[in-house]
């Protein structure tokens, strides 16, 4: 089965980039980097989740591409960024992190960093590194939690407590091949990550993406999610940083986003996305896009614009509750 396995045409379909590199990690590690959009714009960093790849972001690429500098990498073992030697953990998260930022911004560039799910838990890890903090103008967390994922999903539809997490744990973890995509997969994924009135082709899109992920990334990866612990991480996010989530998500169900808006230093908005699951950034394509179009506005700001940054940051309160 090929790992590069997603939709070819489209709006799911992910568009060409303008050119592709590698980020070298701290250990090594070799990783998938692509960049979209006019050199000299606004600059935009995507950071996918878990069993995903940059073919995730087609949509907010295709459209932020048009007047933002959108930087997009594939996690490692994702994608096109080989897998590396296990274990793996959220340190690996924060210097992959640290090496894209440092491969394709300048010094002292600011960016807003965009991560969904695992990618959301990339930026709480990286949040007292030091690129991090020289990049960062502003945060979006997509469908993420820092703490207890596997006791609060409701992947299962069991009553919560440690029977429930025990084999929450095992079934996230399953060494079996997902195969091939077939109608039975496209109704297991749509359960499992996505809202009930999802589309076929949203469906479709989302299945062949997390299908791809190799089998071993997949199960090691879920063992760093079963251990998480980043709430410190999340403390330390002091940068604008805004909230996205689905109501109907039952791999991060919406009391995380909820717990880290309120734990965040500067949250600058929390959307709950009714009936939407995990998959955010494809079910809600245009708004998710239109939430890091409004984030971009801290990127030109400096620290003496405080006139601009109040008025960016009321926006998006007010978007968040409309």
């Amino acid at each position: 089965m090929s790992r590069l396995m997603h939709v070819v045409s489209g709006p799911y379909a992910p568009p060409a980039a303008a050119r592709e590199l590698t980020a070298v990690s701290a250990d090594g590690a070799r990783l998938h980097v692509e960049v979209h959009g006019p050199e000299g714009a606004p600059t935009v960093v995507l950071a996918h989740g878990w069993t995903c790849s940059t073919a995730f972001w087609a949509a907010q690429i295709r459209s932020l591409a048009a007047d933002h500098r959108v930087v997009a990498y594939d996690q490692r073992g994702h994608g096109r960024s080989p897998a590396a030697q296990a274990p793996y953990s959220t340190e690996m998260l924060a210097d992959d992190l640290e090496a894209v930022l440092g491969a394709t911004l300048a010094p002292g560039e600011k960016a807003v960093l965009a991560g969904h799910s695992m990618g959301g838990m990339t930026m709480m890890a990286a949040s007292r590194r030091p690129k991090f903090r020289e990049h960062a103008a502003a945060v979006l967390l997509c469908s993420t939690g820092s703490s207890h994922l596997v006791a609060e999903s409701t992947v299962l539809p069991l009553r919560p407590g440690r029977l429930r997490t025990r084999i929450t744990t095992a079934v996230l973890g399953a060494r079996a091949p997902l195969g091939p995509v077939t109608p039975l997969g496209k109704k297991v994924l749509r359960y499992a990550t996505m809202g009930a009135g999802s589309s076929p082709d949203k469906v479709e899109a989302c299945a062949r993406i997390v299908h791809a992920c190799p089998t071993k990334v997949r199960h090691h990866w879920s063992h760093v999610l079963a251990e998480l612990e980043l709430d410190e991480g999340v403390a330390e996010l002091r940068v604008p940083t805004a909230v996205i989530a689905g109501t109907a998500d039952r791999l991060t169900p919406v009391v995380h986003a909820r717990r880290l808006a309120a734990t965040l230093p500067e949250c600058v908005g929390l959307t709950e996305l009714t009936g939407l699951g995990h998959m955010t950034p494809v079910e809600a394509p245009d708004l998710v896009t239109e939430r890091i179009r409004e984030l971009a506005g801290y990127v030109t700001n400096d620290e003496t614009n405080d006139e601009t940054n109040d008025e960016t940051n009321d926006e998006l309160k007010g978007a968040a509750s409309a």
